[in-house]
């Protein structure tokens, strides 16, 4: 690709001259107040590059190019490196895809998503990124990692040690750092150690300046190595003295101890789990992290049990232990960071202990379960005798000047007929039984044969009639108070014509999406509904599986926007094949640091519905339900008083009363290959009962067969 001047698409020349000068006068602004942030709207762009300004901000630009990502990441870092622009990655983010850019004292971040609906287009957007801590690099230099907030730069740079270290001593001056001595040195330490094998070393002070930027800018410490192939190793961090002595402790991760100042931190696990582990990259010498540990792991109850083994990166490595739980403390340096893992393992012992505790709870919630489940059922069958006793049994007539295909009754409520599908429901005060006598004395007469139904009961009732090649089905139940009458089949159709459907306009959102901070899931603050659903065992904290449903009143692509963002903050990425993105729907799979996850939205009632779910694998094997590789698990239970027998891809399964309970925690297990089953389920007493269950790869669904015989299906992962 090379480089489109601006406004190459535009074929009348003096409107492209004219438009040119518009833009030099507007967008040079944000640039003439402020030389660290460049302008982002002079940058170059890609040939065929098509400009998105419906929200014009001076610090970023957004234009599509009809090329993938992949492709036109290249392109644009090879368009910049053209322009001047030095590339380098952040420590730590060596595969973030995110590219990174400095000139002179102007920083600049570049990312790159698919086009919405169109995975051979991109859209490129060019963010301002203000260095606060500028720092020089060496032309030709190789290999840079740069952070311009501290700042820290490591690098190669071409040249030998004596030729660097003139131009660092330039260059620094330039910038206006300032070299330290002993006695300008006093006010943070009382020694200077200056003493590097084979190389040099230099400390530096830069004052506040309105003019270039600094405030409160820490020393920074400037070595120099001299590399086997002749070519200079550099290294520009904080300096030693400047960085703090003692650590406090900052917020636990997975109930282990972190300290403040960290650049990240990872937590797996939990205070209550089997084994947790701690991670983070500390902005501390190792001597004074180290120090902290020794401090808190103390306070907390741990003791040291001597060195552990080196694993690579380490430097210090202790074995820890308390009452319960051991586990190992690990310390390494990488770039200018402590980087510290600790992870804790419960004891057998301590394990013994946890399940008896456990076992014993998990009976005692379901045993209460089942009482709750008891009272509630008869709590209900009272309600409904009750309800029942006022209902009508009086004889009915029929409802005159009705526009339905068959008959209503004189005491029909809230009439709803849909002709075009076939379909009527209403309520009454008449009893289930007036009513069904009530069809068969209008329907039977006219030539309607009814079908015999084992479901026949005082409180419902099914009825199927045939006629002349046509059927009604209607299902007649008392709904608390009142008696619910739903009909559908060929003989209710009535044709009627349709309008043609209005395609959908998607408004633009009046305010930027805000993200709602105390969710545990990401949702944002706008929003119409939204839900919650976490499965996992009682008594433990630990989900197997969380999802989150919403209904956000905002464009599909703002809110797909605002879950990239949100999602991205912690921690989640995208798969690289895992994008399927249109104007009404998109599905995204995402690697988050608990487990798969996946992302869909869809359009209904003109808001975007969100459906995120998250799995917990981890979770998952220790609760024994993981599914085998390339299948689906179904777990199976009854909390009825009778066994029960389920069918399903040509398996019957008997599931014993009480199975998934206290007498038996875990019932029937099964493993299917990805589809859609039918299964039927049978109970002595109770009519047979047929569903269907569309499983996936990976996927664990629970079974649960309840009082009344009907069955409950539940995703668990």
């Amino acid at each position: 690709m090379s480089r489109m001047t601006r406004g190459t698409q535009v074929p009348a020349r003096w409107r492209l001259l004219a438009c040119g000068l518009f833009l030099v006068a507007s967008c040079s602004i944000a640039a003439a107040a402020d030389a660290g942030i460049v302008d982002v709207h002079a940058l170059p762009q890609l040939e065929g590059a098509v400009e998105d300004t419906s929200r014009p901000d001076p610090y970023r630009v957004e234009y599509r190019v009809p090329t993938p990502p992949v492709v036109t990441s290249q392109a644009v870092r090879k368009l910049l490196i053209a322009e001047g622009w030095v590339p380098y990655v952040l420590p730590l983010e060596e595969k973030n895809t995110t590219l990174k850019f400095k000139k002179g004292r102007q920083g600049l971040s570049v990312h790159f998503t698919q086009a919405l609906g169109r995975p051979d287009q991109s859209v490129v957007y060019y963010t301002d990124d203000r260095i606060y801590g500028n720092v020089p690099f060496p032309d030709g230099a190789s290999e840079i990692v740069f952070d311009g907030t501290r700042p820290f730069l490591g690098c190669i740079a071409p040249a030998a040690l004596e030729a660097t270290s003139e131009f660092y001593g330039r260059e620094m001056a330039a910038i206006g750092w300032q070299k330290l001595t002993q006695e300008t040195a006093a006010r943070w330490t009382t020694s200077l150690d200056e003493t590097v094998p084979n190389g040099f070393r230099a400390y530096y002070a830069h004052a506040d300046s309105r003019e270039t930027g600094f405030y409160q800018q820490k020393p920074v410490m400037l070595t120099l190595t001299r590399g086997d192939d002749g070519r200079t190793i550099v290294d520009i961090r904080v300096a030693p003295f400047a960085l703090p002595g003692e650590l406090k402790a900052d917020s636990d991760a997975a109930g282990l101890p972190r300290p403040t100042f960290t650049k990240t931190s990872r937590g797996l696990g939990s205070a209550s789990s089997n084994k947790r582990e701690m991670s983070a990259a500390a902005m501390a010498e190792l001597p004074a992290v180290l120090a902290f540990y020794h401090r808190e792991l103390a306070a907390r109850g741990w003791q040291e049990d001597g060195s552990a083994p080196l694993a690579p990166g380490d430097e210090v490595a202790i074995k820890i232990s308390n009452t319960d739980e051991a586990g190992v403390l690990r310390l390494g340096r990488k770039y200018d960071f402590t980087m510290v893992s600790l992870t804790a393992q419960v004891k057998e012992s301590a394990l013994a202990a946890r399940a008896k505790a456990k076992k014993e709870a998990d009976e005692k919630f379901m045993k209460d379960a089942e009482a709750m489940a008891k009272q509630v059922i008869a709590a209900d069958e009272a309600r409904r005798k009750v309800q029942a006793a006022a209902l009508s049994d009086a004889p009915l007539g029929a409802l005159a000047d009705s526009k339905t295909p068959v008959p209503l009754p004189e005491t029909a409520e809230g009439v709803k007929f849909e002709g075009d599908g076939g379909h009527l429901e209403f309520s009454s005060t008449s009893s289930v039984k007036a009513l069904t006598a009530f069809y068969r004395a209008s329907l039977n007469p006219a030539g309607w044969k009814e079908q015999p139904s084992v479901i026949n009961q005082p409180n419902m009732a099914v009825m199927e009639f045939s006629k002349g090649g046509k059927s009604i089905s209607m299902t007649v139940m008392q709904m608390g108070p009142k008696v619910s009458v739903s009909a559908s089949g060929s003989a209710l159709v009535m044709a009627a014509a349709k309008p043609a459907p209005i395609p959908e306009v998607q408004a633009k959102s009046s305010e930027p999406l805000k993200p709602d901070t105390e969710s545990p899931l990401p949702v944002p603050t706008q929003r119409s509904s939204t839900s919650l659903a976490t499965t996992k065992l009682p008594g433990t904290d630990t989900p197997f599986r969380r999802e989150l449903e919403a209904s956000i009143p905002a464009p599909l692509n703002d809110v797909l926007a605002f879950y990239r963002t949100e999602l991205s903050k912690l921690g989640w990425q995208e798969k690289a094949d895992g994008a399927a993105v249109s104007a009404e729907r998109a599905q995204i799979d995402f690697t988050s640091p608990q487990g798969p996850a996946v992302l869909k939205l869809g359009r209904a009632r003109n808001e975007t519905t969100v459906n995120l779910a998250q799995k917990n694998p981890d979770a998952a094997a220790k609760a024994d339900i993981m599914p085998k590789a390339g299948q689906a698990k179904v777990m199976l239970g009854n909390i009825g008083p009778k066994e029960a027998s389920l069918t399903i891809n040509k398996q019957t399964v008997k599931i014993a009363a009480g199975a998934g309970g206290p007498q038996s925690p875990k019932g029937p297990m099964l493993d299917l290959p990805p589809g859609k089953y039918q299964y039927a389920l049978r109970v002595p007493g109770r009519p047979a009962r047929t569903d269907t269950l569309t499983v996936a790869a990976g996927d664990a669904w629970g079974l649960m067969v309840g009082p009344g015989g009907d069955v409950l299906p539940l995703q668990m992962y």
